[in-house]
């Protein structure tokens, strides 16, 4: 399976001319097998809506569908997980109500979070932040290269890195112990979404 992981923006994927049932496609297409639909602002009409045209598209290419945040959103449209972060619902609520067969991922920014995130069951890590990025604001207390090396050290769970990586330096994520990337704009705000995938997924593996 890919280790690239596509993380959506609408916001992002609107700037650059698509829609986010577009860039899914095309980035499954590409061969990306891990999608995180990650809606910030629409209602949840709206984002159940989505949910379902993504689902569609995961569901035909063999991809796994994780929902931000959104458990009830997950559950309505099925999604194969639910991801969270250090300030939404504690993972060991989430799996009481999405069950056994689903999964969570966990973001963590610091290795206290990491000592932490072993008292709770998550299947794998969001690692964050990396590198500078227009995504997330609060970039106070970026980890670089040394942190996410130190991170990925002290834990068996699967790691995937997040904030800023591009094809510029998404092989150093990878040699740095991270078992993926996670990225954002790199896909949603190219001009050409699978391209974009297919260069990122080849220099992750090389």
């Amino acid at each position: 399976m890919s280790n690239l992981y596509l993380v959506t923006d609408s916001e992002i994927c609107a700037q650059a001319g698509h829609t986010v049932s577009q860039v899914v496609e095309e980035a499954c297409r590409a061969g990306v097998r891990w999608v995180q639909l990650r809606e910030k602002t629409v209602t949840t009409h709206a984002f159940i809506e989505l949910g379902f045209e993504v689902r569609q598209i995961t569901q035909a290419y063999g991809a796994k569908l994780i929902v931000n945040d959104r458990v009830d959103v997950a559950l309505a449209v099925d999604a194969d997980g639910v991801h969270v972060g250090q300030d939404d619902m504690p993972p060991a609520l989430v799996r009481q109500l999405i069950g056994p067969g689903k999964v969570i991922g966990l973001s963590i920014n610091s290795l206290l979070e990491l000592q932490l995130a072993r008292e709770v069951e998550v299947d794998y890590l969001g690692v964050a932040t990396i590198f500078p990025t227009g995504t997330k604001q609060d970039t106070s207390s970026l980890l670089g290269l040394s942190g996410l090396r130190e991170i990925c050290q002290q834990t068996k769970l699967p790691t995937f890195a997040i904030g800023g990586i591009n094809a510029s330096n998404i092989r150093d994520v990878i040699r740095a112990g991270a078992t993926g990337a996670a990225v954002v704009s790199a896909i949603c705000g190219h001009p050409n979404p699978y391209e974009a995938s297919k260069e990122l997924i080849q220099l992750a593996i090389t």
